[in-house]
């Protein structure tokens, strides 16, 4: 179930992958990285399928979308093509993969592309672009500073930014409701999805030589 779906943004777009495909294409990846031809860490994704191609039907084409370490879904159906997606992961650019033809950024740092999503709806809204950045969270991530300071001021000065919380219950292998002992409530203009994720946090749970 996916909460605060935005309703008064319009169905813009017909996702090119279905759930199939892109479990297909991270399977793809699974291999590259066991057989040790990927030169660089792997975040997988998993468990998220249907929930990603329901959000990505609001994305437009002219959108921006600021991800995490773990982006290979966010980039395809943003419409980064597989073959060139693909080689930046062979290359080892997985967890910071960038394509500035399709407004597509992402970070390894924890947090660290929050405050640049907020910039890029500051700078839309100035020049009257009328574009939706839109910014790919973990739950823990959403618990920190970082996020908190950042939305508060996309609220404030209501910027054109749509922040989506991925919730997987866990930091790395550390459950979040350990960490902070309860988790925070979910702003009602904050989009909030919970799965169940299908990949280790980092690799496939294989042992690789490069």
């Amino acid at each position: 179930m996916i909460k605060n779906l935005v309703d008064e943004l319009p169905m813009v777009n017909n996702p090119l992958w279905d759930k199939a495909g892109l479990i297909q294409f991270e399977r793809k990846m699974a291999d590259h990285w066991e057989s040790g031809k990927v030169k660089g860490p792997i975040h997988l994704s998993g468990g998220n399928e249907d929930e990603l191609i329901e959000i990505f039907k609001y994305v437009k084409k002219t959108d921006w979308v600021f991800s995490t370490w773990r982006s290979h879904y966010h980039a395809l159906l943003k419409g980064i093509p597989s073959e060139w997606l693909e080689q930046e992961i062979l290359e080892g650019r997985s967890i910071t993969i960038v394509n500035k033809e399709e407004k597509f950024y992402s970070s390894a740092i924890v947090g660290g592309i929050i405050p640049i999503a907020v910039g890029v709806a500051m700078s839309n809204k100035r020049k009257g672009i009328n574009d939706t950045v839109w910014c790919f969270v973990g739950d823990m991530t959403f618990e920190t500073g970082t996020f908190m300071e950042n939305y508060k001021y996309a609220k404030n000065f209501d910027l054109p930014i749509k922040f989506v919380v991925e919730d997987n219950g866990v930091s790395t292998n550390t459950p979040t409701i350990d960490t902070w002992n309860k988790k925070s409530e979910i702003p009602s203009d904050v989009i909030w999805y919970q799965y169940k994720k299908e990949w280790p946090h980092y690799g496939t749970g294989k042992w690789v030589i490069f």
